[in-house]
């Protein structure tokens, strides 16, 4: 299965929790004891074993502070990762 990483660039965190908001996986946290140089929040990937790089937390962010990463294992291929559920 696929694994993840964020990158997230502290000069550009407001602090929006947009990213908390959308992570599925609960990746992404604002604990409140960190702060920007600008004095805001600041996010912090706190559960990366959770994350599979999906990349919505980097579509959400508005500042364009998030990179996301997918890393997947040598040898998988396509057809072997799980397949997302059909809508209903």
């Amino acid at each position: 299965m696929a694994k993840g990483e964020i990158v997230i660039d502290e000069k550009h965190c407001r602090g929006c929790a947009l990213c908390v908001e959308f992570c599925a996986k609960g990746c992404i946290e604002i604990p409140g004891t960190k702060f920007t140089a600008e004095g805001y929040l600041l996010a912090v990937f706190s559960h990366p074993e959770k994350c599979n790089g999906c990349g919505v937390c980097g579509w959400m962010c508005p500042q364009f502070a998030i990179e996301a990463f997918k890393y997947v294992q040598p040898g998988e291929s396509k057809e072997d990762r799980p397949k997302a559920e059909e809508p209903a």
